[in-house]
């Protein structure tokens, strides 16, 4: 894989379909992550890999997070962004637009699964270029 190409991933649940499309810019990545029955931005998250705060714990990251009215996507773009920027050690922004018509309580579910899948598998695709 080359490191400087965007690598896309998609993953399905039943009716429900994500996709994670992540553009490295230089030691920092751009991830977004989109699906459902209408793809759109519902939230963005920027997360900074910093030293943790608890002597010899793993780095961790320091997050901001923008939702746009009447969206529920910023606990996936916190977490996804959050956990990618201390994994590979500089600045991830992810853009969240999940949309799902009539959901039920497993579809909701599934959607917080197949975000997580998605984000081990970009990490493990981007770390060894890290």
């Amino acid at each position: 894989m080359d490191p400087d190409a965007p690598l896309t991933l998609t993953r399905r649940q039943g009716r429900i379909a994500l996709r994670m499309v992540c553009v490295p810019m230089g030691a920092d990545l751009c991830v977004s992550l989109c699906g459902g029955d209408q793809a759109h931005i519902g939230a963005v998250a920027v997360s900074q890999a910093r030293p943790s705060h608890q002597p010899g714990a793993p780095p961790s990251a320091t997050t901001s997070v923008i939702t746009l009215a009447g969206h529920m996507e910023d606990q996936l773009a916190r977490n996804l962004a959050a956990r990618m920027a201390a994994s590979l050690g500089g600045v991830v922004s992810v853009a969240c637009g999940i949309h799902l018509d009539h959901p039920a309580g497993s579809d909701l579910q599934a959607v917080v699964e197949l975000a997580e899948a998605l984000g081990v598998e970009a990490l493990g695709h981007l770390a060894p270029y890290a």
